[in-house]
């Protein structure tokens, strides 16, 4: 039996639930978010309660059955308060420039590095250093900061490059040190 698929889900005011055959529908007053339906679950709506239930015993249906749930209370948290991450880029001459909606990145190549921001996901740059990014979709959020690290990863010697708040970044000790 899966612990996280057990859990009820409730449902917030002003956002509704739809569920049909192959999809659950999550949506406010102005965006929605849809999830595809996993094989062997199946998804009631009870007293503004959401209640997930698995077909069988077999270990892949008891993994999705704790899968979707997360997936759908995801959904509904992201659109009530939303989800955010933030860089922090580290380095001389490395700056966040903010061009319309999408991002103008000097990392230390020949060029500035352009990003396209995707629909639905808000850019902040905060002392031309600190990106925040911000949207309803917790999927999209992450892999939006997880792209734009990957630009410039962290290098374990100087620490330059991109890092999550409250990553820590273990060093390295240099030629000069290692050589004592």
């Amino acid at each position: 039996m899966s612990k996280v698929g057990k859990k009820l889900i409730e449902i917030p005011a002003g956002i509704t639930v739809t569920v049909e055959p192959k999809r659950v529908v999550v949506k406010d007053a102005k965006r929605e978010l849809v999830i595809e339906k996993l094989r062997g679950i199946n998804v009631k709506i009870e007293n503004n309660e959401l209640t997930l239930t698995a077909d069988s015993t077999a270990k892949q249906i008891r993994s999705n059955w704790g899968t979707l749930r997360s997936l759908i209370q995801n959904a509904i948290e992201g659109l009530v308060k939303g989800y955010e991450k933030t860089l922090i880029v580290e380095g001389v001459g490395y700056k966040i420039a903010k061009d319309g909606n999408d991002l103008n990145l000097s990392l230390g190549f020949s060029h500035p590095v352009k990003y396209k921001a995707p629909e639905n996901i808000e850019f902040t740059v905060e002392k031309n250093t600190i990106l925040k990014i911000a949207g309803f979709d917790k999927a999209l959020v992450g892999q939006v900061a997880a792209e734009i690290r990957a630009l410039k990863k962290p290098e374990p010697y100087k620490g330059k490059g991109f890092r999550y708040q409250g990553e820590i970044i273990k060093r390295k000790a240099g030629k000069k040190a290692a050589a004592k």
